[in-house]
């Protein structure tokens, strides 16, 4: 009884080590400046955004004090400092989730890069988008 235990136990263990090993995360974040002096940030919409991201990153900026605004790249305003764009990639796993994010953040005047933030997560248990976008714009943002 013990032996078909311990057996049992092995197996449980191989089999969620193969299960887990594929899953990683990884976040990385650059900028080239501070970003205080960035005030008002325009997010360029993407037309296949079905998931309203461009909203979501213009919420998580207006918690750290930037006036925020979306939308397509025409309708721009002219008096933004700075402009953010980004790239997503979906993946369906018995539900939809984020699977890749990238933002970018470049002067409105000179498209000089300013910041970057990627973020990767395959695994089992995967975060929302609003957190996704929370951990790559946390460090750019936060003093």
């Amino acid at each position: 009884m013990k032996l078909l235990r311990s057996v049992s136990f092995l197996a449980l263990v191989a089999l969620a080590t193969i299960f887990l090993s594929g899953c990683s995360t990884a976040l990385n974040v650059h900028k080239a400046v501070s970003l205080a002096p960035y005030k008002r940030i325009y997010v360029e919409s993407r037309l296949s955004d079905n998931h309203r991201l461009d909203e979501q990153i213009a919420n998580e900026l207006k918690s750290y004090g930037v006036d925020a605004t979306f939308g397509v790249p025409t309708m721009r305003p002219d008096k933004v400092d700075a402009i953010m764009t980004y790239e997503d990639r979906w993946q369906w796993d018995f539900k939809d989730y984020l699977i890749d994010m990238q933002i970018d953040l470049r002067e409105a005047r000179g498209n000089k890069p300013i910041a970057t933030g990627h973020y990767h997560q395959a695994g089992i248990t995967t975060k929302s988008s609003a957190e996704v976008i929370h951990l790559i714009l946390s460090p750019l943002f936060k003093k």
